[in-house]
């Protein structure tokens, strides 16, 4: 799935630039010869800050990477859904026809509170009047790569079951960051979700880890971890968080965790309820047998 770049260059609003894939959307952007203004943590929090920030970029694109960093329910309906909406009022208000935002392909079954928010503010864009994109990406590199240092030490590569209860097609920063940006001037990505992933085909955990083992020359070792230890920990917690935010964080970090452990990172078909790695759209060039010998290589 390929999209061409546009050739004209636009003044494009970027918010979440501090995180990786807004890190990233920013230097391609650049690269590209677009006029970047990036609304920095202070602006966003500030409503005159940035309606003044917007009326300066005189944005004609405006790209949100925002997201909350822990997944728990105060911040991510902070974040997620409240700052993303102060985000595109201010777009509305200063003209920009277009609002491009980076959302989660796992939205499609949503069971957590992140999930709920990021669904409440893309049903607030498409209900805006503003031209938007949606974004859904599947898995990060990133987030594929928190075992890289246990197989480099020669530790057993944690699997949840057998290691094959989810599956993913993972994508680079770089190429979801144009991805991204191939949405700007793009008619056909106009009023539209679309979901993403990298180049296939989709893996498995058990498969990501034999890769890894694979890359680094090692014997194969895992360890199998059974996903109702989250729901167990998720039950417990639940108890103390009607008295206590800190009981009612942790007992939604268990929910994250078992949701990860239990859900693939895939298009999932309405009818059916099952995830398809033929129904999940691929982009870029990018993958992760190359990204995990980077890592291996430079430590």
């Amino acid at each position: 799935m390929t999209h061409p770049a546009p050739t004209t260059p636009r003044r494009v609003a970027l918010a979440g630039a501090s995180g990786t894939i807004g890190q990233a959307v920013q230097r391609e952007l650049e690269a590209q010869g677009h006029l970047v203004t990036v609304l920095g943590r202070p602006a966003l929090a500030d409503r005159d800050a940035l309606t003044a920030a917007m009326a300066g970029a005189r944005a004609e694109v405006v790209i949100s990477c925002i997201a909350s960093r822990s997944g728990s329910r105060k911040d991510a309906q902070e974040v997620d859904y409240k700052t993303n909406l102060v985000l595109l009022d201010a777009a509305k208000s200063a003209g920009a026809p277009h609002f491009i935002l980076l959302s989660a392909i796992c939205v499609q079954k949503p069971l957590l509170a992140f999930q709920h928010a990021k669904l409440a503010f893309e049903a607030a864009l498409a209900a805006s009047g503003i031209g938007y994109t949606i974004i859904r990406p599947t898995a990060f590199f990133k987030s594929l790569s928190g075992q890289v240092k246990r197989v480099k030490a020669g530790k057993p590569f944690l699997i949840f079951g057998d290691g094959q209860l989810t599956r993913c097609k993972p994508i680079s920063d770089r190429d979801l960051a144009r991805f991204i940006i191939s949405a700007i001037d793009n008619a056909d990505m106009q009023g539209k979700i679309l979901p993403i992933g990298g180049p296939g085909p989709a893996i498995s955990l058990r498969e990501q880890g034999e890769l890894l083992f694979q890359i680094a020359d090692k014997p194969a070792r895992f360890t199998a971890i059974s996903p109702r230890l989250f729901t167990a920990a998720e039950r417990g917690l639940s108890v103390g968080a009607p008295l206590s935010d800190w009981f009612a964080e942790k007992a939604e970090y268990a929910r994250i965790a078992h949701y990860y452990a239990t859900e693939s990172m895939l298009v999932r078909d309405p009818a059916t309820g099952l995830y398809g790695a033929d129904l999940t759209p691929e982009f870029g060039e990018d993958t992760l047998e190359d990204h995990y010998r980077r890592l291996l290589e430079d430590g």
